[in-house]
């Protein structure tokens, strides 16, 4: 029997599972963050997340974890991979070591495999997709300076904007001003916002502050419904981008989507009429998560094209 490993390494947890040959889940083990935070606690960071979540994996499927050998492994991080490699050979045994980033293996777990776009938006936004060629294209990621259009941290960027300008006089008037200080009590929105600068407000803190504006939205707020709009157009427009650089005019697309943006509905569903809008064009929602995707580059990685079935309960 050989078994294929598909990992995915994010900034919160890491998920390993193992599936046959057949692309049958035999086990699923879940672990802390292995991504690096500095040189110095790189490793004992990666090791101690692969060691709870591989372990639990090979318990679950009924394996021994120091005597499984994979035919192939794919590992998807979030940062950087490119030191990772030393790593992963030393604490997974395989055949076959495919690195890359969570980026990539969430598409892949988007579209089941198969040819697609995704847009990710959760604290930052990318745009990513494949065709039946292989040829790949990426759209937008390029931080929150620079980019990120869309994202969670630019939402609630844009509310502390719509805010400030309110609590000046020179704006509409908006309950996210309210919404911000009942999550955050400050004198008022200019002392949040240099609040928002300090190190205590690291952008995945802020980021999830957008909820808040989809509430809001859902309260009948202008203000909040054009700002969830304006991002699903924006996140619409880097799909529709790389859809055209990958896919001939008239040829079937499927165009998903993944990240903690799209748990707000007026968003979500904003950016499938946006995206369904030209032909060919086929608004799914994502076929499976992250740590499917690595499972299914695994596959690839060895030439195989599998159907995953899903883990028993």
């Amino acid at each position: 029997m050989a078994y294929f490993l598909g990992v995915d390494g994010g900034q919160s947890s890491t998920t390993a599972l193992i599936a046959t040959e057949t692309g049958e889940i035999l086990g699923r083990g879940v672990g802390g963050p292995c991504n690096h935070v500095g040189k110095a606690e790189g490793r004992a960071r990666f090791e101690g997340a692969m060691d709870q979540s591989l372990g639990e994996a090979c318990r679950n499927a009924g394996l021994d974890r120091s005597a499984v050998q994979f035919e192939a492994v794919c590992m998807g991080f979030s940062g950087g991979f490119e030191d990772k490699e030393e790593y992963l050979r030393a604490t997974v045994n395989a055949s076959r070591y495919l690195l890359t980033t969570d980026a990539w293996v969430a598409l892949s777990g988007a579209t089941g495999g198969d040819p697609g776009v995704m847009v990710i938006s959760g604290t930052g936004s990318i745009a990513l997709g494949r065709n039946a060629d292989g040829r790949t294209q990426r759209v937008g990621g390029w931080g929150y300076i620079y980019g990120d259009e869309g994202s969670g941290f630019d939402i609630v960027r844009q509310a502390v904007r719509a805010a400030l300008r309110q609590e000046e006089g020179w704006g509409p008037a908006t309950t996210l001003t309210e919404a911000l200080l009942q999550a955050e009590p400050a004198e008022n929105i200019n002392a949040l916002m240099h609040r928002f600068y300090t190190d205590a407000y690291p952008r995945v803190r802020v980021a999830r502050l957008s909820r808040l504006v989809d509430e809001e939205a859902q309260q009948g707020d202008v203000v909040a419904l054009e700002i969830l709009h304006n991002a699903a157009q924006q996140l619409a427009t880097m799909a529709l981008v790389a859809r055209e650089r990958l896919f001939l005019p008239d040829e079937r697309a499927v165009i998903s989507y993944v990240g903690g943006v799209f748990r707000s509905e007026i968003l979500r569903e904003r950016y499938q009429m946006l995206v369904g809008l030209e032909e060919g064009n086929l608004p799914a929602a994502p076929v499976y998560g992250p740590a499917e995707g690595a499972l299914l580059e695994a596959f690839r990685a060895c030439g195989h094209s599998v159907k995953l079935t899903p883990l028993a309960n």
